[in-house]
């Protein structure tokens, strides 16, 4: 037989694995993705992290209940692990405060030190949390943003913000003070918002990181499987 069926599959045909360590919107970051067609599973398995082509650390809640739960159940050193590999990750919400080092709500817990920078509380002159839809400013010409515009829209729910260097900063918004949006580099990335909830705008930043590879230097483990 010829043709698609010797195909041997690529990294973008496999599922994105979205890591489940307890918190954080699962259910709607799926059906996300369900809605897009793209194949993901939700695992906080090990081996399945390991093995995955892409991962999507999402995340509602307190940052230290969050690394607290990734480190009892020993996901800290995979997801390290799977960085240094090149395997694309993107936080979202709490999930991108996860990749920074440390937040002043937690003091004393340790982020995964993905991208360097801290978590700040949001202005207290401001409503808090800040909940609704902010326009993007400054998007830069970056892989995750592609399609994206300057003035389309994204949905937040946050107490905290990322202070990370302007050069890692993709997109910003204004809440009481110009507050990082969407960041990263290389493979790692982070968007504040929620990109589930945040209908065309967000379904394009869903859709090109499903489209994003790993990095030809060690690429993925192996392949992993999906458990529910």
């Amino acid at each position: 037989m010829t043709g698609s069926a010797n195909r041997r599959p690529s990294e973008t045909d496999r599922p994105v694995v979205v890591v489940d360590y307890g918190m954080g919107n699962l259910a709607s970051v799926m059906n996300a993705f369900a809605r897009l067609g793209q194949p993901a599973c939700l695992s906080g398995e090990t081996e399945v992290i390991a093995g995955a082509a892409r991962l999507v650390i999402p995340g509602v809640g307190a940052f230290g209940d969050a690394v607290a739960e990734i480190d009892r159940r020993g996901l800290r050193q995979p997801l390290l692990d799977a960085a240094r590999r090149g395997v694309p990750i993107l936080g979202l919400c709490l999930g991108m405060q996860l990749l920074l080092e440390e937040s002043d709500e937690s003091p004393g817990a340790r982020g995964l030190g993905l991208l360097p920078g801290r978590v700040r509380r949001l202005s207290p002159g401001m409503r808090i949390p800040h909940v609704g839809w902010n326009r993007l400013e400054g998007v830069r010409d970056v892989a995750l943003l592609e399609g994206v515009r300057e003035g389309d829209y994204l949905y937040f729910v946050h107490s905290y913000h990322c202070e990370i260097e302007d050069s890692l900063a993709a997109a910003w918004v204004e809440y009481g003070l110009r507050t990082v949006a969407v960041a990263g580099r290389e493979r790692i990335w982070g968007v504040q918002a929620h990109p589930e909830k945040s209908q065309v705008t967000g379904d394009r930043i869903l859709r090109n990181f499903a489209g994003l590879a790993a990095a030809a230097r060690g690429g993925v483990a192996g392949e992993g499987v999906c458990l529910k």
